[in-house]
């Protein structure tokens, strides 16, 4: 396992570098500069705090009115490209793409992808299944005096595929009917995944305070979601580590409170620490019972870090009266260059459970290099949830994939991929597994770019 980890993280480290060293240009290359990601020596301020402008000269179709602007942050004065699911960081260089519309004081984005999956999973515990999957977000923000309030919504098909989710060897969480865990399946996401509502107010130079709240949204806690995490969102899989990493970017009842200061965000909220039921169709409601606090802090417009710590009550359907504490660590790196990007990923978790502390790590990296994006992920966890024994398996996961994209439309997208993983479990589960099993995926994707 050290050894296949090992050439998978050369392997996505190598491809970037050889790229940028042939394009001969420094981390931003001769990439127009794409929404939030101008240099902030080249902006001017303009009436509206929402807005950055910028008076480098237009090379990207899509951008109107002569000038090339950049959305700036709704919870502080940063790069709208900052901004990833809830209100998590991502580095300042990330992409941004969507529909980008305005009237009056409002400024409108649109953005999504569907994915049609094909999904096979070897062994005697593994299934196949074709699906449909994906997202469509939607955001409306104007400003409210000096500061800015924003409003958003993303919704999901997932809950088409079926109470039981689709097959994933070493995957567990949540419950399809409410008896038991779902068991190397993914269970799928709600129809709504979020509703939520944000004010920000300034309070000095480069400093502001904000709320946000969400029924559903996502709390304080770990990095972005795992399919808005740009170094491994081209992937159709989830990662096994999901409910040790993310697994509270959709919780029926958020509110949280923070402080922007330059590149570092303070924040705790205080949020239903349930997770979602298996009816996928409706808004829950719950006390505001479990607590959240991250720190946050970009020291490079190229890199995105963040801790955090949950206490969570009784996140477990199927085990009341047994609630968690988690730790959460992650880093991101995001560089443009040339005809491209490359985006990489480290994250820690811990589940503490009673006595028990369970462990999960991922390492993911995607590269794009025009039409084609490549990506991989490692990813290790500690799970008590594959056998009714309540031991904790070490198991891993190393997937790789590749995707390519047609232009069908000026803000439209049409990918083609696919994906190969090969998982690892101890001794202890090879017969039920049918030793090391394999899996893959293949998918079609349209996706609003």
């Amino acid at each position: 396992m050290t050894r296949i980890s090992l050439l998978l993280a050369a392997t996505m480290l190598a491809a970037p570098a050889a790229a940028q060293n042939h394009s001969g240009h420094d981390d931003m290359g001769a990439m127009p500069m794409d929404h939030g990601q101008m240099d902030h020596d080249q902006t001017q301020e303009v009436s509206d705090p929402g807005i950055l402008v910028t008076s480098e000269p237009i090379e990207n179709p899509d951008v109107h009115s002569g000038m090339h602007m950049s959305m700036g942050g709704a919870l502080g004065a940063y790069p709208m490209a900052r901004e990833a699911s809830g209100t998590a960081w991502q580095p300042d260089t990330s992409q941004h793409g969507g529909i980008h519309l305005m009237s009056g004081d409002w400024t409108f984005m649109v953005h999504g992808e569907l994915n049609l999956v094909t999904d096979w999973q070897e062994g005697p515990r593994g299934d196949s299944k074709t699906f449909v999957a994906g997202m469509l977000m939607g955001m409306a923000r104007r400003p409210l005096g000096d500061g800015t309030l924003q409003f958003k919504a993303m919704v999901s098909p997932d809950p088409l595929m079926g109470k039981h989710g689709y097959p994933l060897l070493l995957a567990s969480g949540e419950t399809a009917d409410g008896v038991e865990h779902l068991v190397d399946r993914q269970h799928p996401h709600d129809f709504f995944m979020e509703l939520s509502a944000s004010i920000s107010q300034p309070i000095g130079k480069n400093a502001s305070v904000f709320l946000y709240g969400g029924l559903p949204g996502e709390p304080a806690f770990g990095p972005p979601a795992f399919m808005h995490r740009q170094s491994i969102s081209t992937s159709p899989e989830a990662p096994i580590s999901h409910h040790w990493l993310d697994s509270t970017h959709i919780s029926f009842g958020v509110l949280t409170a923070g402080v922007v200061a330059g590149p570092a965000k303070l924040e705790i909220s205080r949020f239903n620490g349930r997770e979602p039921d298996q009816r996928r169709w409706n808004i829950e409601t719950g006390p505001l019972d479990s607590t959240a606090v991250r720190v946050s802090v970009n020291p490079t417009r190229t890199l995105a870090l963040q801790a955090s710590w949950g206490k969570f009550k009784e996140p477990e359907q199927l085990e009341p009266g047994v609630d968690q504490k988690r730790l959460s660590a992650s880093g991101t790196f995001t560089m443009p260059f040339e005809n491209g990007w490359w985006s990489t990923t480290i994250a820690w978790g811990r589940k503490t459970v009673e006595h028990h502390k369970d462990d999960a790590w991922a390492l993911e990296s995607s590269v794009n290099w025009k039409k084609w994006t490549a990506f991989g992920r490692v990813e290790q966890t500690e799970n008590r949830e594959l056998l009714d024994d309540h031991k904790a398996y070490s198991v891993a996961k190393a997937s790789i994939g590749l995707v390519r994209d047609f232009r069908i439309a000026q803000n439209l997208k049409f990918g083609v991929g696919g994906l190969y993983a090969f998982n690892f479990v101890p001794n202890d589960l090879k017969a039920l597994y049918g030793g090391n099993p394999n899996g893959a995926m293949g998918f079609l994707r349209l996706k609003i770019d």
